[in-house]
């Protein structure tokens, strides 16, 4: 900006004159007033002296001459002094402006000062002409609110310029001469100059840093929604959950409606993503989720838990019926079959369901909750829904006591394994032992395996619990060696658990090894259920693993045949050596013409296949009779013996026939059986 430019601008020696001048103005008059009345008054003395007047007035004209002379000495040293003090004040004024001028020219950020009457813009410096484009011309044609742009939404943005706060700087928009806007910060101050008000602002050009700002916020809010959403799916994650739910349940709490939390799990998804590989299972996990989706509100949540577990939040619920419809919508959608890679896979799913405040009044109560509701719902088939009720709570309770005594049970030595023969039907010489897992608990003597098994299997005790009567086994079995009786096949069950989470043909081996134990004396029995689901989930490998046991000499034997899944296919498959005809045909076989009909084909079967069959639950003459009469050829039960420690077995391996608990047969037994069975 040129000097010529900001010269008409007022300078600080200009207002000084112009705030100080009356003063200046008035001194300097007062002092030409007193020299011009000294001047005359010597003029007038002159005169006198000059005219012929008396010898008396001649020293007065002489008085007079000489103080006129003083005060116009006095006067003139006066104006010289003043002249001196203006002129002083001149060049002190334009020093101060020249460095205040220097710095304004000079400063990096651009600076403005406008009227704050007008808002016209009265000068600005050349760091502000560069970066708004406009010359200082321009710029005195303008006004803020023509440079700056102002929110009409904003009714205090004019007072905001009008009255700045310095410590609080406007973020503003401002005009450049390209059309380009230029994101500012204004900090502006409201001085007076020349009596008049003013506005002074100091701009820096923050669109860079706004850049910055905004590109670290959405790379924040990116981040936000990685740390909260599931990956694979884009549903919110568990953390999402643990944030939301609350306030939904807050807010649940003030308008005083209900909230469903429901727990989702896939069935059997394991077996798709071990079978057709965790490719196929990502991809089936994302249409289940866009279904989930799909078919709730949107005000509602569909969380993703991990692996394929979801969590769905119904918000706003008047009535448990909404919840129920929603639940069977949802099984609905799942089941019908899902097309990846050209190949249709149908997963369905459990859901449990737990209503807030009903069934928890927060959200560790209501995640609990509808999860041991999805459980009971898996429990009764499957592809269906289950509400929380208080029963599951206290079954709930009574597991985790279970659990807990359980533990401290193989802790402290309270498991025990007691024996039941099993025998020939035709001699009644035992043939085998069954091993029965028994638990005496201190305080409530021996409880039933029922109660405990499924926990055990549920927990994983399942394993060290089945380590546990394999180990006893073989020390009864050594010691029935010692003791020289003749050893017959021990029969023990085995879970499908210890099958998925153990070695079972290398830790068998070990065990017999090590207590010098033929394996041909170890007979292992599995469900129907667990050997199906060897077959569906582990494949080649679990098939390798009963063979496996087979080469060692290891029997095996099909529990509760008839029950389970019934498939004919593994019974070649496998090699088995036993089918265990399970006790619920055998009760009623005298008199359900259905049972017998069943227990008949079972023996025929198991006859031509070249497999052993073994009924259970043999209680009665009749029922001992009568399968005697189908053909089969081993039998155990309560009319033989009941279970016993191990050293009140010895007795029975002495290779005598058993006398049997019920005593002698009736002479007319053999009639009866002939007429039931016309």
């Amino acid at each position: 900006m040129s000097g010529g430019k900001r010269g008409s601008q007022q300078s600080d020696s200009e207002q000084l004159l112009t705030t100080r001048g009356p003063v200046f103005g008035a001194g300097l008059a007062a002092v030409g007033l007193g020299i011009a009345v000294a001047l005359g008054l010597l003029a007038w003395s002159h005169q006198l002296r000059l005219l012929p007047v008396g010898a008396s007035a001649a020293p007065a004209a002489a008085a007079i001459q000489r103080l006129s002379l003083t005060l116009l000495l006095v006067l003139s040293a006066a104006a010289v002094a003043l002249a001196a003090i203006f002129g002083a004040a001149r060049r002190a004024g334009s020093s101060r402006d020249a460095r205040s001028r220097a710095v304004l020219e000079q400063s990096p950020n651009g600076m403005l000062i406008a009227d704050a009457e007008t808002f016209a813009i009265i000068d600005a410096n050349p760091a502000f002409e560069q970066s708004s484009g406009f010359s200082l011309e321009q710029l005195r044609t303008m006004t803020l609110p023509q440079l700056f742009v102002i929110d009409d939404n904003d009714p205090e943005g004019l007072l905001k310029l009008q009255d700045p706060v310095p410590r609080l700087p406007l973020h503003l928009s401002q005009r450049c001469r390209d059309g380009s806007l230029l994101e500012i910060e204004a900090t502006g101050h409201r001085l007076t100059l020349a009596r008049k008000a003013v506005l002074a602002f100091t701009i820096c050009d923050v669109s860079l840093r706004r850049k910055i700002e905004l590109q670290l916020l959405e790379k924040q809010q990116h981040l936000d929604h990685l740390a909260h959403h599931d990956q694979l799916t884009g549903l919110p994650n568990r953390l999402y959950l643990a944030h939301h739910l609350p306030g939904a349940i807050n807010e649940a709490k003030r308008s005083g409606t209900m909230l469903a939390v429901l727990f989702l799990d896939l069935d059997r998804f394991k077996q798709i993503n071990d079978s057709r590989g965790h490719e196929t299972g990502d991809k089936l996990l994302k249409q289940v989720a866009e279904r989930v989706r799909a078919t709730v509100r949107a005000e509602d949540i569909v969380v993703r838990m991990g692996g394929d577990e979801f969590i769905v939040v119904l918000q706003s619920i008047r009535s448990t019926d909404v919840i129920s419809e929603m639940a069977a919508r949802i099984n609905a959608a799942l089941s019908s079959p899902v097309i990846v890679d050209g190949h249709p896979l149908v997963t369905t799913a459990s859901i449990g369901v737990g209503l807030f405040p009903r069934d928890g009044a927060d959200m560790g109560e209501l995640l609990r909750h509808s999860d041991t509701a999805m459980y009971q719902a898996k429990d009764r088939g499957r592809n269906n829904f289950q509400l929380f009720n208080p029963i599951m709570a206290r079954k709930l309770r009574e597991g985790v006591a279970i659990e807990a005594s359980l533990r401290m049970a193989l802790e402290r030595g309270h498991l025990d394994v007691h024996y039941q023969p099993i025998v020939d039907i035709t001699s009644n010489r035992v043939m085998g032992l069954e091993a029965l897992l028994r638990w005496k608990h201190p305080t409530h003597g021996y409880i039933l395996p029922g109660r405990f098994i499924d926990i055990a299997e549920e927990t994983g005790l399942i394993v060290p619990v089945g380590e546990f009567v394999l180990q006893r086994v073989m020390q009864d079995v050594g010691h029935w060696r010692r003791a020289g009786v003749s050893l017959v096949p021990i029969a023990v069950n085995i879970s499908a658990v210890q099958l998925q989470r153990t070695n079972l043909p290398e830790k068998i081996e070990a065990l017999t090894r090590a207590h010098d134990v033929n394996p041909s004396l170890l007979q292992l029995e599995l469900t129907e259920s667990a050997m199906f689901e060897r077959r569906e989930r582990g494949g080649a490998s679990r098939h390798d693993a009963i063979s496996q046991l087979g080469d060692l000499g290891v029997s095996i034997a099909i529990d509760d045949f008839g029950t389970g899944y019934s498939s004919l296919g593994y019974l070649k498959q496998w090699h088995v050596d036993y089918l265990k005809i399970d006790r619920r045909f055998v009760r009623d076989l005298v008199t359900d013409m259905s049972d017998l009909a069943i227990v008949g084909a079972i023996i025929a079967m198991a006859r031509h296949l070249n497999i052993k069959a073994v009924a259970e639950g043999i209680e009665g003459w009749q029922q001992l009779e009568k399968l005697r009469q189908l053909g089969c050829g081993l039998a155990q039960g309560y009319l033989f013996a009941k279970p016993a420690p191990a050293e009140q077995c010895t007795p029975l391996l002495g290779g005598q026939p058993l006398n049997l608990i019920g005593g002698e047969q009736p002479t007319h037994l053999g009639e009866d059986l002939k007429l039931l069975a016309s």
